[in-house]
């Protein structure tokens, strides 16, 4: 299968509502990993530095990045004060 062709699929498959749905959801899920590792990384942090300041643990922190983990919102805060940042959430009507 070409990069082509897994474009044609993703594109036809969301078309389905389940599909797009769940595509939407992963999508933001890895946006928000996205910001929090450039974020740590622009500070110069380790993982274990944000843990201390978020009030967690190295591992915790590592299972967020690596996608393994959903975050809260309250978690998010944590998250974002540690790393200096402000969260922004809105809602777009479809």
């Amino acid at each position: 299968m070409t990069m082509d062709d897994l474009n044609r699929h993703i594109e036809d498959s969301l078309k389905e509502p389940a599909f797009a749905e769940a595509w939407a959801e992963s999508e933001l899920a890895y946006e928000i990993t996205r910001q929090i590792i450039a974020l740590r990384l622009q500070r110069g942090l380790t993982q274990q530095e944000v843990a201390l300041r978020a009030g967690t643990t190295q591992s915790v922190i590592a299972r967020i990045e690596n996608g393994e983990q959903n975050i809260s919102i309250k978690t998010l805060i944590k998250l974002a004060n540690a790393l200096k940042a402000n969260v922004s959430i809105n809602l777009q009507p479809r």
